[in-house]
């Protein structure tokens, strides 16, 4: 797909002074004897970029469902926009404008049409920002083609704009980015972002780690419908502990020497010269460096390892393979 601007001029947005736009309390889905969301108790505050992440088949689409009142919960409450969920379903989602799975279209219809078709239903002004929101999702030179001919990348930005229509507050976006080549997925990135300058919130269903750290503010990880880890991205991937690169002439003396300052220490696949550390609470990177200085270990290299988010998932979810 070839690259589109993306236009990041603001539309205008009710303005609000709620902290947070989504909360859950003990919200659980099963599906016979099935578990798919057990127990969750989620926040998402107002005006970020909130992820919720896992693999396929973590509840995530299940969850936005419930989020959304198209399925009940067994068990547990949703608060949306401030509203308690099923009773206040249609103020909520008045300013609410959300993505399940890919996003469908007439697809004889032309983009502006298609937008035209959905304006009709939310009134004048709706139908005034559709040739703003086809400019501003990079449609604008195909906003006369017809959505048949549109690539997977173009109907997810068509799908945005029309939940863009309402001018939301919040926006709920389930898997955006799949089957998206690297410029789609990098215009997407651009357009969250831009859209929670404006102010809004927008929550990003994923399964793409890397994506979420480099879009996220906060993040909210499931795995088999249980909610595992919700943070701040760079906080959670910390919590995997602190870790360092060490490059010096005797690994395995070194290893050796470390034994009691480190929780762990092993061989950097593909260099034999290099081990990555993890220190233990308390210790510090210098007493770990003077440890080896004074045992006559030459360090020629000392670095700490940027934590990531998908070494914290994978850390996680193997931790709790483990416990089962």
């Amino acid at each position: 797909m070839a690259a589109s601007r993306i236009v990041t001029s603001v539309l205008p947005m009710e303005e609000t002074h709620e902290s947070t736009v989504l909360e859950t309390d003990e919200l659980t889905k099963r599906f016979g004897d099935r578990t798919v969301v057990a127990g969750l108790d989620l926040r998402v505050p107002a005006r970020c970029a909130f992820g919720l992440l896992g693999p396929n088949g973590a509840g995530k689409t299940t969850l936005i469902r419930m989020l959304l009142g198209l399925t009940r919960p067994t068990s547990g409450t949703v608060r949306l926009l401030g509203l308690t969920m099923p009773a206040g379903r249609a103020r909520a989602l008045a300013g609410v404008g959300a993505i399940v799975e890919e996003p469908r279209f007439h697809l004889h219809l032309t983009g502006r049409e298609n937008l035209m078709v959905a304006a009709a239903v939310r009134g004048a002004p709706a139908a005034g920002r559709v040739a703003p929101l086809l400019e501003r999702v990079g449609l604008a030179d195909r906003a006369d083609d017809r959505a048949g001919d549109y690539s997977l990348g173009m109907r997810q930005r068509l799908g945005i704009a029309r939940c863009l229509l309402s001018d939301p507050r919040l926006l709920i976006l389930d898997e955006p980015m799949n089957g998206l080549d690297p410029a789609g997925i990098l215009e997407m990135r651009h357009l969250i972002r831009s859209l929670v300058d404006e102010g809004r919130t927008v929550m990003v269903s994923s399964h793409l780690l890397d994506e979420v750290e480099k879009t996220c503010d906060l993040v909210a990880i499931l795995d088999r419908g249980r909610l595992i880890a919700q943070g701040p991205v760079a906080q959670i991937a910390r919590d995997g502990g602190r870790q360092v690169l060490i490059g010096c002439d005797d690994p395995g003396r070194a290893v050796a020497v470390l034994r009691r300052h480190v929780v762990s220490a092993r061989a950097v696949p593909g260099d034999e010269h290099l081990l990555q550390v993890t220190p233990a609470p308390g210790v510090t990177v210098a007493e770990v460096n003077r440890s080896m200085v004074e045992a006559g270990i030459a360090v020629e290299r000392l670095e700490p390892v940027r934590a990531t988010l998908e070494e914290r998932f994978l850390e996680i979810t193997s931790r709790l393979e483990a416990a089962k």
